[in-house]
């Protein structure tokens, strides 16, 4: 490990085999390559080839330690498979070969462990000879039943090092998997792995504990049925606990039990564990005795989850979920019920104990699973005289009701600021899924949610999870959409560091792609679905959706950075944010002009201020009729002196304003709807290089094609709501209202009104001047987004079949004749 003898082979190797589940193709090279590499028959007199191949493998093997030996399992079992029905099979017996050496190859660094100068890197070798041992044995056990004797005595392997550990831990894998295919082992044999497991049970910790009674388990159980040495095991930790519990309820503050912490620990653990893979209420271990072992246990764990001590509370719930893999009917029971789903959902729970919990879950499922898969192998063998499918199905419905009971609460746990809770309530929904538990449809908003994670690996999981669902039923994903973006957010809140920062809706990398980016990428393929997913997000914008504005920024983030492919999408929703803002512009001026005028009704006698504004509102109106009425090039000439009237308006509104500032936080408040969708309209318009005059002639109803050209994306173009992070930064609508704060909210209401006035361009005139109109329309927008000049306010000409494209020039509303 150390010292790889050919790192430079073994790294190409690691990263061509990590593609064996890629696409049919790429999944058809690897196989050939490394048939030809490892799994060829090499003749017996070249033993240096051998000695190569064998060092090719454990390296690769080693390589692999940290990130999983999937491959391998799955590369062996599809060589493996393609030869079942051939008469030569040269994968079998490259692999009889290459177990034969990996055990010539262990007994000689093990030979050489006592020269001290190479003792590290023959360690890390042995490790990585054994591991691959194991990974043949989980495929193949049959090739390692005339070896099981060779590796019985390092069962007794002095631990020092990490690597004797895992030593250990190996050749009880090994063990588990071979020992029961042996025929007639004998007696002396299977006697020394007993005694030699039960001393690693009492002398080491959990990892060594958890393989050895599995090993225990498949001994005992399948060959030698020595139930009373394990039953005399099973009671002295029984027994420690029961003692230890009588202790505690006599005096929760003796110092008893905290000196005994370590035994209580391990008798924890060690009961669970033994439970998981014996049944102690056969009459094999308890003779006659009426007493239910199952419900005792039960009651002696729960009563530690609920000890003040962490550690205590978490190998209690350890222990609680090796007994519900032996009975899952466990889980029903209320008491049960309670402490899972209080620990999932209680906010201030500890996060071990929540992690523990999804654990215990994660783990029955995938024991689960193996059962099912075993049940369908031996169904396959004797389908003619049992039923064993029947079985399997008995089983899957336990799993269904026991993952309805706590489906809402893994769900919820996503919401949750620690990645590794979010990751195994990621895990446990896959597994669910997977092995068909339950309606997939409940899972997908969340699923869409996750898909917004930090971690590219749990947002590959999600969208993984997602597009499996879309495959098997169709319009479910587009059905939740919405759901899953408001879901999103949540996630987002939740995972988000800096309370004071605006939740945004884009990844903040060098790509800005939307957080929601696959989502969408997955309904735009349908124009029905894409359209009715566009308008809906829309609807939120509309003030009497009474969405909160972080969200409204979140969703507005995404939608300036969907993938878009085609014209049609952002056209569309430029064109139904026109709609919007046309209706809920009118509403909010019309509830800001009302709440004034219902404060001065209040008042008995009109102040000669109430009177300047009534006299100023008839003239305002009769100006405007009048202003209509007058030749564009006269009203370009007023609207220029507009300037020097702006501070005059605001003073006249100013005096107007009700005591009660409420209106006005509210108007801040539900205006920000509108200046996002201007926002997003204006950096799409950026974005795509589009004039007013084509998003204009724009029709949702005209067909696909006219508008299916791709779009002509600028580099650069960011999009950066400013008014609105101020808004939420300052949190405004909590915060004591100022007068400069006041002056500021009446002026974005003129520039409302001023924009409202003149929301649709004019037609162009003769000579192509720009309108007084449209300067006016332009002018409230540059105001209202924050005093600078959109640079999109002057976008292209453009011919009726542009493409586009920016071709800088012209005026917005201005087209060629």
């Amino acid at each position: 490990i150390e010292q790889p003898t050919f790192p430079k082979i073994t790294e190409m190797c690691v990263k061509m085999i990590r593609r064996v589940n890629d696409e049919e193709g790429i999944k058809k090279l690897v196989n050939e390559t490394f048939q030809k590499l490892w799994f060829t028959p090499t003749p017996h007199h070249d033993k240096e080839a051998m000695t190569r191949k064998i060092l090719n493998i454990t390296d690769v093997v080693a390589a692999c330690r940290d990130t999983g030996y999937d491959w391998f399992e799955q590369l062996l079992q599809n060589l493996l498979k393609s030869e079942e029905d051939a008469s030569y099979k040269p994968v079998k017996k490259a692999c009889t070969q290459l177990v034969d050496n990996l055990v010539e190859h262990i007994l000689k660094y093990e030979e050489s462990l006592s020269d001290s100068d190479n003792k590290g890197v023959n360690s890390g070798r042995l490790v990585a000879c054994i591991t691959t041992l194991f990974l043949f044995s989980k495929i193949r056990p049959q090739l390692m039943v005339k070896h099981a004797m060779t590796m019985q005595p390092y069962l007794t392997t002095k631990c020092s090092t990490q690597n004797d550990f895992m030593v250990i831990c190996n050749v009880a894998k090994i063990l588990e998997l071979v020992v029961p295919l042996m025929e007639h082992p004998s007696e002396t044999f299977l006697a020394t792995i007993e005694e030699d497991l039960m001393k690693l049970i009492i002398k080491y910790g959990m990892t060594v504990v958890q393989h050895c009674v599995s090993c225990l388990g498949a001994v005992v159980n399948k060959v030698t049925q020595n139930y009373k040495f394990v039953w005399a095991c099973f009671n002295r930790y029984y027994g420690a606990l029961s003692k230890l519990k009588s202790q505690h309820q006599e005096d929760p503050n003796s110092t008893i039990l905290t000196a005994n912490k370590p035994a209580l620990l391990r008798s924890l653990f060690t009961v669970g564990a033994l439970c998981r893979h014996f049944d102690f209420d056969q009459e094999d271990f308890k003779g006659n005795s009426k007493v239910n072992i199952k419900d005792k246990v039960l009651e002696l764990l729960m009563y530690f989850t609920k000890h003040s001590d962490e550690e205590v509370q978490t190998k209690a719930i350890i222990g609680l979920g090796f007994a519900f893999i032996q009975h899952p009917s466990l889980m029903f029971e209320q008491e049960v019920k309670t402490l899972y789903n209080s620990i999932l959902s209680d906010k201030n729970c500890s996060v071990n104990l929540k992690i523990q919990v999804l654990k215990n879950l994660q783990t029955y499922l995938q024991e689960e699973d193996t059962r099912m898969q075993q049940a369908d192998r031996d169904w396959k063998k004797v389908a003619k005289q049992e039923d064993l499918k029947e079985m399997g199905d008995i089983s899957s419905g336990m799993s269904s009701s026991i993952m309805q009971l706590y489906l809402k609460q893994v769900l919820e746990a996503f919401f949750h600021t620690q990645s590794s809770v979010r990751h195994f309530a990621l895990n446990v929904i896959a597994l669910t899924l997977n092995q068909g538990l339950i309606h997939p449809v409940q899972c997908v908003p969340y699923l869409i949610a996750m898909g917004t994670d930090p971690e590219p690996s749990m947002r590959n999981k999600a969208d993984q999870q997602l597009v499996e669902i879309d495959k098997k039923y169709a319009g479910f994903i587009h059905m939740k959409a919405v759901a899953g973006m408001k879901m999103s957010y949540q996630v987002q809140q939740a995972i988000n560091t800096c309370p004071n920062d605006p939740v945004r809706g884009f990844r903040h990398d060098e790509s800005s792609s939307a957080l929601c980016s696959h989502l969408y990428s997955m309904i735009r393929g349908n124009r029905q679905h894409r359209r009715a997913f566009l308008i809906s997000l829309l609807n939120l914008f509309d003030d009497t959706a009474k969405t909160e504005v972080n969200m409204l920024l979140y969703i507005a983030d995404n939608l300036a950075c969907f993938p878009y492919q085609t014209q049609e999408e952002p056209l569309f929703i430029m064109h139904h944010i026109d709609i919007t803002l046309s209706v809920s512009g009118s509403n909010l001026l019309q509830s800001f002009k009302e709440s004034m005028v219902k404060d001065k009704k209040k008042e008995r006698k009109p102040s000669s201020d109430e009177e300047t504004e009534s006299d100023s509102n008839s003239g305002s109106e009769s100006e405007s009729e009048e202003e209509a009425s007058k030749p564009r090039r006269l009203r370009k000439r007023i609207d220029s002196d507009s300037d020097s009237d702006e501070e005059n308006d605001i003073n006249a509104v100013m005096k107007c304003l009700p005591e009660n500032s409420a209106p006005l936080i509210e108007f801040a408040n539900v205006s920000q709807g509108i200046l996002l969708l201007l926002m997003l309209k204006q950096h799409l318009k950026n974005l795509c290089g589009f004039s007013d005059s084509k998003i204009q002639k724009y029709s949702p109803s005209e067909s696909a094609k006219v508008y299916d050209k791709a779009i002509n994306r600028k580099t650069g173009v960011h999009f950066h709501p400013k008014q609105t992070l101020d808004f939420l930064r300052s949190d405004m609508a909590n915060s004591k209202i100022t007068e400069e704060v006041k002056r500021s909210i009446v002026k974005q209401y003129l520039d409302f009104k001023l924009l409202m006035e003149h929301l649709d361009p004019d037609e162009e005139e003769e000579d192509g001047e720009v309108s007084a109109s449209t300067n006016a329309r332009n002018k409230a927008i540059t105001s209202l987004l924050g005093g600078g000049s959109p640079k999109n306010n002057a976008a292209e000409t453009e011919d009726d079949e542009s493409d586009g494209e920016d071709r800088g020039g012209g005026t917005s509303g201005v087209r060629r004749r």
